[in-house]
């Protein structure tokens, strides 16, 4: 099989030659810029010039000899986003800052910095309502710019038998509703305004509709798998109730989505389909059946150390409704300092939960992180390809 017909393979729940790999399909499934330069170094490949899938986060999109070299099966489109573009960064003294299409303003420490942290809200500290929400600058969500060289980048993934994954125009409705008011506005204004915090996620929903449907009236043809998410989970339990979630979240999300295939559906040749990849950290088993009556075709990262997230269980209860993208290997503890054994046994075990019967795509739990050593990265690979054959 090639990668394209390894994926979709998967995606059908049907058994392919092997368990797909995927690496930067999207700015969660990548690698730190310290974690790359290393693994780089160590394999004698030069890593420069540096392309970033996520500034923010400080995750790259490897070179072409570093996918061929770990025979990737993913390719990502990174559409132009207050992440990757018009990045001005202000000289502030021990730090450096930028303030991006959205107002946010993010921080990025000089001695020792891994990433941008955001340190300044927009709307923080105003009383929100219908006035401060329609008085606040947002981006041009659907400004063709944003998509310009995407169409012969994905002919080409294509023609070489890569699955094409589209990333979209931000992080999700709850994630940016924080970025825009502050997370502790946002918690309350849930639980004490939550008209007015939905008037805020309409408002995103509304760009991110704006941006899928220019986005994929272009690209719709050429794209395997649209990328979307939010995040909800915590190590433990949920950031917010399963009711606020029905009540507030799920109407619109279910909307995006809709908005989302119904485009696809639309631009697909007969007999093709697009999928929809949702992301989500932490424990949100509670929500994954409402994300499967929504549409969501795979879940990612699969965060296998959260609790309720034990891979064997998630598989035996949700395997037949959706593919998981994710969970290869813990990152927290056991990739950035485990030993070569302790990653092998690792692997070793979450495949076994997730890989029979297809529905699987193996990645790590989030990106790989700035302390990880190449040798963990190489451990990691050589465990995928000798367990993960079918």
């Amino acid at each position: 099989m090639n990668s394209r017909e390894r994926i979709l393979t998967t995606l059908e729940h049907r058994e392919p030659d092997r368990v797909p790999l995927d690496l930067a399909g999207m700015q969660c499934t990548g690698i730190h810029i310290n974690a790359y330069r290393n693994l780089c170094r160590y394999l004698g490949i030069d890593a420069e010039p540096i392309l970033f899938a996520d500034v923010i986060q400080q995750a790259v999109v490897p070179k072409k000899e570093i996918m061929d070299r770990f025979q990737v099966d993913t390719r990502g489109l990174y559409p132009l986003t207050s992440h990757n573009w018009n990045i001005i960064r202000r000289d502030m003294g021990d730090y450096y800052e930028h303030t991006d299409e959205w107002g946010f303003t993010y921080r990025f420490p000089k001695d020792d910095g891994l990433w941008w942290s955001q340190a300044k809200s927009p709307l923080d500290g105003l009383t929100i309502n219908a006035d401060a929400i329609n008085n606040h600058k947002w981006p041009i969500a659907d400004n063709p710019e944003r998509i310009a060289a995407l169409r012969t980048m994905a002919e080409q993934y294509r023609a070489e038998g890569k699955v094409v994954i589209l990333k979209g125009l931000c992080a999700g409705l709850f994630e940016m509703a924080q970025r825009v008011r502050g997370m502790e506005n946002t918690l309350c204004d849930l639980l004490t305004d939550p008209a007015n915090a939905g008037l805020l996620m309409d408002r995103i929903l509304e760009l991110k509709k704006a941006f899928w449907n220019m986005a994929l009236e272009e690209l719709g043809d050429v794209v395997d798998i649209v990328a979307e998410g939010d995040d909800y989970g915590t190590q433990e339990s949920q950031l917010i109730s399963y009711r606020t979630f029905r009540d507030l979240f799920e109407p619109r999300l279910r909307d995006l989505i809709k908005t989302i295939k119904s485009k696809l559906a639309k631009k697909k040749k007969p007999g093709e389909k697009g999928y929809i990849f949702f992301h989500s950290c932490g424990n949100i088993r509670p929500f994954i059946p409402d994300f499967i009556d929504m549409g969501v075709d795979i879940i990612n990262p699969v965060h296998v150390s959260a609790a309720g997230m034990e891979p064997a269980d998630l598989k035996k209860d949700f395997g037949d409704d959706l593919t998981f993208w994710g969970g290869g290997v813990e990152t927290q503890h056991i990739l950035p300092c485990g030993t070569p054994e302790q990653i092998r046994e690792d692997v070793r075990k979450n495949l076994t939960a997730l890989m029979p019967g297809g529905g699987y795509v193996f990645n790590t739990v989030h990106n790989i992180q700035a302390e990880v050593p190449p040798e963990n990265i190489i451990a990691m690979w050589e465990a995928l390809q000798e367990f993960g054959k079918y």
